[in-house]
């Protein structure tokens, strides 16, 4: 599966785009504006994607990638 299509499926599952659920992880402090916040680590946002939206792995380290910069 393609990185895109990962986030396509993210935003089917949850609703929400890319840049909405980073925003969502800079609210909570699991990121900045260069990616995560330091001392997070992927855990602490997979995590929360897990509890809140139910993604599996896969899709929340894509939301991962997306928050430490990868766009392609």
């Amino acid at each position: 599966m393609s990185f895109q299509a990962y986030l396509d499926n993210v935003r089917t599952k949850t609703g929400q785009s890319p840049d909405a659920l980073a925003a969502q992880a800079i609210q909570k402090g699991l990121a900045d504006e260069k990616g995560l916040a330091p001392g997070v680590k992927a855990g602490a946002v997979i995590d929360w994607l897990r509890a809140d939206y139910g993604l599996g792995h896969g899709h929340a380290m894509s939301i991962v990638a997306w928050i430490k910069g990868k766009r392609s």
